[in-house]
């Protein structure tokens, strides 16, 4: 390997020997209750080294020689040390990928169609329930002109029942979000 491919992996805590240090390996399992976001980095970073590690080993076997079959047993042994830090990196995250995302990848395609049409079928089935909502609503209200024009008295009544009903959810909905203090408790997002 030349210099330039052993600085290009230097970072990544390979030596210019190919060979993985124990200081990568002992900073990604030390600590067990790590952040989802920085155990799926790890895993990233993993696998990236275990790409270079590959291109190391594709440069090393297509010239491949007498003399270069130390260097060569050295690049196996520091991809299987990557691979065996992944799997174990790998543990740490719980990443579900949905089937039809892999299907997608076998196929040759873009894994992004399947945002797209689950998107696309989300604005289908919205726009449908809100069709149903729309309806149902234009029902009530054809419904309440009727009754009104029979029972005028009792949708008077009704009005004035939903009317208190609505004001009384409000305000318990407002007392339960307030503080002791008048402050009103705000949702986090997480």
């Amino acid at each position: 390997m030349d210099s330039s491919q052993s600085s290009s992996l230097g970072t990544g805590g390979s030596g210019g020997n190919g060979m993985v240090s124990s200081q990568t390996n002992d900073t990604a399992t030390a600590t067990p209750n790590d952040d989802p976001k920085q155990n799926l980095t790890q895993v990233i970073n993993s696998i990236q080294k275990t790409l270079g590690l590959l291109h190391q080993l594709y440069l090393t076997v297509s010239s491949f020689n007498a003399a270069s079959q130390l260097p060569l047993l050295q690049r196996l042994n520091s991809l299987v040390s990557e691979l065996d830090n992944m799997a174990k990196l790998s543990e740490k995250c719980n990443i579900q990928v949905p089937m039809e995302v892999l299907n997608l990848i076998d196929d040759g395609k873009n894994p992004d169609e399947f945002t797209r049409d689950v998107l696309n079928s989300c604005i289908a089935k919205n726009q449908v329930t809100k069709g149903k909502t729309d309806a149902f609503k234009s029902l009530r209200k054809h419904l309440l002109e009727e009754l009104e024009q029979t029972f005028p008295d009792e949708v008077e009544s009704y009005r004035e029942i939903r009317a208190s009903s609505a004001a009384e959810c409000k305000r318990l909905a407002q007392s339960q979000s307030m503080l002791p203090n008048g402050d009103v408790k705000v949702k986090t997002e997480l």
